[in-house]
């Protein structure tokens, strides 16, 4: 089993652009962050700065999300957001260039909640084609994520997920498996591995409840990511969690040889 860092989670006592220096001080030789820029269109030299923390920190970036909007206080995601084809088609642009120099292979793009006054059937056809845009340019697997904790936002289980992939029927749009999500959403997860193993391209895990590390809560993961293994997931497994303590010992549960 492969673990990555999602170091817009963790390490979050230091600056992020510290983060990858910070992960690999801990042992991990692999990162992923969500989209790491205030805006969806960033200057040159912000990316230029975040692409040279990633390369001297010695790290590989297995992960990027696209432009999601402002998360803080809501949004999750642009895929679908009509009025907003140009921040998120940007964003593709810009994760295509960084995926290209380090190497990045799974980009997650998060769907977006439903807009008061938007039909949501016109919402779905705009994700398609922007998601078929980010398949068709994106040198790499294209997740798509459902998420707990957002009322407006439509991929709740694995099935909706997998609905909108079916939609797009191209080969590099994947589920994204984060097993907190599913499990506070009531998903049936060992379920969706068994059934859908060879559909997903990517897994995230934290503990329920809490959103802390494994072992704080009550999600059976030696036996889910034992499933996952069995079943031939061969992918990183994100780390997205909230670390219950500080970041000293937010792995203890983890071999050093897993890092």
């Amino acid at each position: 089993m492969r673990y990555t860092a999602n170091c817009s989670i963790l390490f979050t006592e230091h600056p992020l652009l510290e983060r990858p220096a910070a992960a690999k001080a801990a042992g991990f030789s692999a990162v992923e962050f969500w989209w790491p820029f205030p805006t969806a269109a960033p200057s040159d030299a912000d990316v230029e700065r975040f692409v040279g923390a990633i390369e001297d920190a010695g790290v590989q970036l297995t992960g990027l999300n696209l432009a999601a909007g402002d998360m803080p206080n809501g949004d999750r995601g642009l895929a679908s957001w009509p009025g907003r084809e140009t921040e998120f088609r940007d964003s593709i642009d810009i994760a295509a260039a960084i995926g290209k120099r380090l190497g990045t292979r799974v980009f997650n793009a998060l769907y977006g909640n439903r807009v008061e006054g938007a039909d949501p059937r016109d919402q779905d056809d705009l994700a398609v084609q922007n998601l078929s845009r980010a398949a068709a340019l994106l040198d790499g697997t294209v997740v798509l994520e459902p998420l707990s904790g957002a009322d407006r936002y439509p991929l709740r289980t694995a099935a909706d997920a997998l609905a909108v992939a079916d939609r797009l029927n191209v080969p590099n749009v994947a589920l994204l498996a984060d097993l907190y999500h599913l499990t506070v959403n009531g998903d049936d997860v060992a379920a969706v591995i068994r059934d859908h193993t060879a559909r997903i391209g990517h897994v995230q895990i934290a503990d329920a409840p809490g959103r802390h590390e494994p072992g704080t809560g009550e999600i059976p993961f030696d036996a889910h990511l034992s499933a996952l293994t069995a079943a031939g997931y061969t992918g990183f497994i994100g780390l997205e969690y909230v670390p219950s303590s500080d970041s000293d010992h937010a792995f203890d549960w983890l071999r050093k040889d897993e890092k």
